[in-house]
């Protein structure tokens, strides 16, 4: 099941925990904010039930209510959320700002979440590139480079139980065909990184190395720039691969479940 969709119950046997998570994966959505029936309606329940649930997550500072009347993530969300991967955030910090550093660029850290990536940490360039991802947002693996790179060392059995799931097409130059994807993860295997060019958002490109602990694949680090710069993308190579050696070696002693927590 993608992260986004929701598991099919029948209305008449879900229960108070179905109906809260239905609420709160409604702001996986762009949208900031949402009126009370909005909510009601995307969660599929009655609007006296969406109410009562809502005032009782607006209690415990889960939602918060805007001066307008629409209700929008708490602060105690964005909290918890901040201890996902946060020992490996934090360690590779001030690397990630390092590679911010040598090449100008927006720089991010990403992990492996199911069939996605999850972003953990970013600093951005000045400048203006479309932004496809931020700080906690996913991706499907195929369309980033981050995302290629971490497929492409995983175990065999992972990349290919991918391979063999239908490949979304989120931007016009997404790679779709399984036999080209296989080809382009066998590729990243033998040069060490992968470049992507507006495969998740026209205007975007990028590059990417794996970040590895203790020889398994842990993360993976890389840049975004403007199409017109995707030329010299590999420019940036060398520095790339110096900062992951970093995040590598200050990682070295700490368990990989632990650096990464549930997020395998």
């Amino acid at each position: 099941m993608e992260h986004n969709q929701r598991p099919e119950v029948p209305k008449a046997g879900r229960t108070v925990t179905h109906k809260v998570l239905s609420l709160l994966t409604t702001f996986e959505e762009p949208r900031r904010s949402f009126t009370l029936t909005e909510l009601a309606d995307a969660a599929q329940i009655p609007l006296s039930t969406a109410h009562r649930l809502v005032n009782e997550l607006v209690e415990w500072e889960f939602l918060s209510r805007t001066p307008q009347g629409r209700y929008q993530l708490g602060l105690r969300l964005w909290e918890m959320g901040q201890n996902v991967g946060r020992q490996l955030r934090e360690t590779a910090r001030p690397f990630i700002q390092d590679l911010y550093s040598f090449t100008g660029e927006t720089s991010q850290l990403a992990i492996r979440d199911g069939r996605e990536v999850l972003y953990i940490d970013r600093v951005y360039g000045t400048e203006r590139v479309p932004r496809a991802s931020r700080v906690g947002g996913r991706l499907p693996m195929h369309s980033t480079a981050v995302g290629k790179v971490l497929l492409a060392f995983e175990e065999d059995w992972l990349s290919e139980a991918y391979l063999r799931q239908p490949l979304d097409q989120v931007a016009p130059r997404t790679v779709t065909n399984p036999g080209l994807l296989a080809e382009q993860l066998e590729q990243i295997r033998t040069e060490g990184f992968s470049v992507t060019n507006e495969e998740q958002r026209p205007g975007a490109c990028s590059i990417a190395v794996p970040v590895f602990h203790t020889g398994r694949i842990g993360s993976s680090i890389g840049l975004v720039v403007a199409s017109e710069k995707a030329s010299t993308l590999t420019r940036h190579l060398a520095t790339l691969k110096g900062v992951s050696e970093r995040i590598e070696a200050a990682t070295a002693r700490i368990p990989l479940e632990t650096l990464l927590g549930s997020h395998r």
